[in-house]
């Protein structure tokens, strides 16, 4: 039964042996392909992995801007409050001047101030704009 098995191949026709080949050549074929496809695979995935970490930076970045503007619209209603305060004392002043030279100096003063809260305000608006857009 060993030496049947032997010579079965031996008895091939040249026909036979053409299929086979190119039977074999096809599944080379096949098996390239397919090791260039997981070749490619793995450099795919880094970078993907590379945009993943990228975007990651990205959204660290923004929420850190975000958290900065916060601060900054926290810093400006401190200012409008200081601002206020500053108006009310020289407001209180003022009705207690002597010349002229110090009510228009109260004046300019409460002035200043009122400008410093519109600007302060403004600025919220712009800060507050910002961290919409931001999101």
């Amino acid at each position: 039964m060993a030496k049947e098995a032997k010579n079965e191949p031996k008895e091939l026709t040249v026909e036979e042996k053409l299929k086979t080949l190119y039977q074999l050549q096809t599944m080379l074929s096949e098996i390239d392909k397919i090791k260039t496809l997981r070749g490619e695979l793995p450099l795919e995935v880094q970078d993907l992995e590379d945009e993943v970490a990228g975007l990651s930076t990205r959204i660290d970045k923004i929420k850190s801007e975000i958290d900065e503007l916060r601060a900054s619209i926290a810093a400006k209603k401190i200012e409008i409050e200081t601002a206020k305060v500053a108006v009310e004392k020289y407001k209180s002043q003022q009705d207690n001047v002597r010349n002229n030279r110090e009510y228009d100096f109260l004046s300019k003063e409460i002035e200043f101030q009122t400008l410093e809260i519109e600007l302060c305000e403004k600025r919220i608006k712009e800060f507050t704009a910002e961290e919409k857009d931001k999101n």
